[in-house]
């Protein structure tokens, strides 16, 4: 609120209809320091409990983005149509530490050739299981896996001999199997490297939803 202007004595107050209040009598203005004086103690607690919840939510909020949900963006096009280049999407980092990772999720993990770089691809194969792909077909334990997420555009005709899961690691893919350097190329990976699953797009607005 702008200062009152040095010299002013009195003040002309619009009513709500538009109207003007007319100044009150000679001992108007104990009355308004009074009043005044009231307000302002009355403001300073609601101003700290607002300040208090929003450094509460802010703390929330970083905690979230820290420990549990983080905002990330696709950057290639690896993963599409289920994922495209600069899509954004988030991140939790603290699911597996509930529930084990599964056939079919779509994990972010450190890339093993380069930890300072970071993939994402889906799970395909588990520990132990055998992992086939005869002219772009993908066999899991010798049974035909069904990849609704790869539509024939985004296939390719490569095989790759049969190979067994080892412990404690994951077979991945790209489901832009012509554009993807996956576990066809860089081997299984590791549980450890693995740290986050892509849950929900947030951009462009058209692909707000659940990653699946």
């Amino acid at each position: 609120m702008p200062d009152t202007p040095p010299g002013s004595s009195s003040v002309r107050l619009t009513g709500a209809d538009g109207s003007v209040l007319s100044p009150a009598v000679a001992d108007a203005p104990s009355l308004a320091s009074s009043s005044t004086s009231a307000s302002s103690q009355r403001a300073r607690p609601g101003f700290g409990i607002w300040v208090r919840d929003l450094l509460i939510s802010l703390a929330i909020s970083a905690f979230i983005i820290v420990f549990i949900y983080q905002p990330v963006k696709v950057e290639g096009v690896s993963m599409m149509p289920s994922l495209e280049d600069q899509e954004r999407i988030f991140v939790n980092k603290f699911v597996y530490r509930l529930e084990p990772i599964e056939r079919g999720d779509v994990v972010v993990f450190r890339y093993p050739r380069d930890p300072s770089k970071s993939y994402i691809k889906r799970v395909i194969g588990m520990a132990g299981d055998h992992i086939r792909i005869d002219g772009g077909l993908v066999y899991v334990n010798d049974e035909l896996l069904d990849e609704y997420y790869v539509p024939a555009a985004y296939a390719d005709a490569r095989s790759f001999p049969d190979t067994v899961v080892p412990p404690n690691c994951y077979f991945v893919l790209g489901d832009h199997r012509s554009m993807s350097s996956d576990s066809r190329e860089f081997g299984p990976v590791n549980r450890s490297f693995i740290y986050g699953k892509a849950v929900f797009g947030y951009w462009p607005m058209e692909k707000v939803g659940r990653v699946r």
